[in-house]
């Protein structure tokens, strides 16, 4: 499963996209766990308590799992994850 990450999140990992080991019926949770685990510098910016911080989205084919059943959602094969920081402009 693939995770496309942007931003300061993509410099922090040391790339866009990022390969990790979930597979389908696996978790948006267990994926996220994956990734965090291959890329600690990661968890400070995307965590805040051990849950997803407020600010950061996580998608699943472009819908945000908040809508969904969060990091319980599962996922199927070809599903794309993303995350996202917050981003401004004008």
């Amino acid at each position: 499963m693939e995770w496309k990450l942007f931003a300061d999140l993509a410099e922090r990992a040391g790339d866009r996209v990022v390969e990790v080991d979930a597979a389908p019926g696996d978790t948006v949770g267990a994926a996220l766990d994956d990734l965090l685990s291959a890329h600690p510098a990661l968890r400070d910016r995307v965590l805040d308590d051990g849950e997803v911080a407020d600010h950061i989205n996580l998608l699943r084919n472009g819908l945000n799992v908040h809508h969904e059943d969060g990091l319980s959602t599962t996922l199927e094969a070809g599903d794309e994850l993303a995350l996202f920081p917050p981003v401004s402009g004008g």
